[in-house]
């Protein structure tokens, strides 16, 4: 895919933009340890295995089906998600790009529009890509509570973009089946030593310094 001629290109942000996805697995694992250590490995195995979906789907989810309690109310939720952000946004601000995201964003944003849609808050998104001095580059940045699907369809329709003619670029099936869904291009990025999530049909590289011209 390193010779594409492609309309747009969509990005997801972590472990695509910024080697992120650790330290959010290890954010997860600090806000239930309270709960035991089998919590804390199912909430880790959780976590990694759907990458891509909101933190507030994955915290409805531990407390009906890991904890056994109530549905979260707002209060609770508002609560989880702020000591969630305490433990992420400085050190995201601060982590290493992934290995080629930077050139090829820098490269492609002066010849087509490029956007995120990421499972992240959009309004922690939004700082944290300024904070690393990326919003220049990006036409929209989108993030949760809207689904993944949502979010690239609504990018498709407002930019006038051709779905075949746009490239979506995740680490997650969240990002697979949100292109999918739009009938887009997907590549996957799977970091070194990390297990394949997508089909096998799906083209998949290690870092996106390939994709650099």
């Amino acid at each position: 895919m390193k010779n594409f001629d492609w309309q747009a290109i969509i990005f997801d942000f972590d472990g695509v933009v910024v080697e992120s996805g650790e330290i959010k697995t290890q954010a997860f694992a600090e806000l239930y340890r309270p709960h035991g250590e089998d919590i804390v490995a199912k909430v880790m195995q959780f976590h990694t295995q759907n990458g891509g979906l909101s933190r507030y789907h994955k915290f409805r989810y531990f407390q009906q089906h890991f904890l056994a309690k109530p549905p979260l109310t707002e209060a609770e939720e508002k609560e989880l998600d702020r000591h969630f952000s305490e433990l992420v946004v400085e050190a995201i601000i601060a982590a290493e790009a992934v290995p080629g995201a930077i050139e090829l964003i820098r490269q492609q944003a002066g010849k087509i529009p490029l956007f995120v849609a990421s499972g992240t808050p959009e309004t922690e998104l939004k700082v944290i890509i300024e904070r690393r001095g990326l919003s220049p580059y990006f036409t929209e940045v989108r993030g949760a509570p809207a689904l993944k699907k949502t979010i690239i369809s609504e990018i498709l329709s407002a930019h006038a973009l051709k779905p075949e003619a746009v490239l979506m670029i995740g680490d997650a099936m969240a990002d697979f089946e949100g292109a999918i869904a739009n009938g887009t291009a997907f590549l996957g990025r799977v970091r070194p030593g990390d297990l394949n999530p997508f089909p096998t049909y799906v083209e998949i590289v290690p870092d996106l310094r390939g994709l650099v011209v």
